[in-house]
């Protein structure tokens, strides 16, 4: 018996919605590894932060003990004044640059978890669809691995019977 045509398009939409959703994994997959990219370098960018900002609270130590040290050489003093302003110049540069680079790096975190929900949610709303499908079709499921699409039959021709020829004598021809 051959399938009807409505089953068969059902089968290839099922068969493209899969296909699509494949799709969407791979894409899913992908952008989890972008984040993942993304989560190491600001990890790397803060630890950066960190050590700069150990060495500057280093570095005013140094500035504020050699001040007590020198007071009697003024030119001295002054060059460590214009030393400290300048370090606190570039700190805060430095601080402006990673917080600018923070917040590049959430709000494009932000906009990855946004797309991966919406895709999840378009997962979701194809396989409701697919399951829709399915049972408007009574079809098996197309995710259990053993579903085929079943293969078209060939009439198969009646085959005439002799007849005999009366009651008790079969025609051996």
């Amino acid at each position: 018996m051959a399938p009807s045509v409505p089953r068969t398009r059902a089968a290839a939409t099922l068969r493209m919605k899969q296909i699509s959703l494949d799709n969407q994994d791979r894409t899913i997959r992908r952008l989890r590894a972008q984040l993942a990219t993304e989560r190491r370098g600001l990890a790397a960018t803060k630890k950066e932060l960190k050590e700069t900002q150990v060495a500057l609270e280093a570095s005013h130590k140094v500035i504020a003990g050699l001040t007590e040290i020198g007071l009697s050489m003024s030119k001295k003093i002054e060059k460590m004044k214009v030393k400290k302003q300048i370090v606190r110049a570039n700190h805060v540069e430095c601080h402006q640059k990673f917080q600018a680079r923070n917040h590049e790096a959430e709000d494009s975190i932000q906009a990855q978890h946004l797309l991966i929900e919406a895709l999840v949610d378009e997962k979701d709303s194809l396989i409701q669809t697919i399951h829709g499908l399915q049972e408007a079709n009574n079809a098996p499921a197309p995710f259990d691995g053993d579903w085929e699409e079943e293969p078209e039959e060939e009439p198969e021709e009646e085959e005439i019977e002799d007849i005999p020829l009366g009651e008790g004598e079969i025609d051996d021809e």
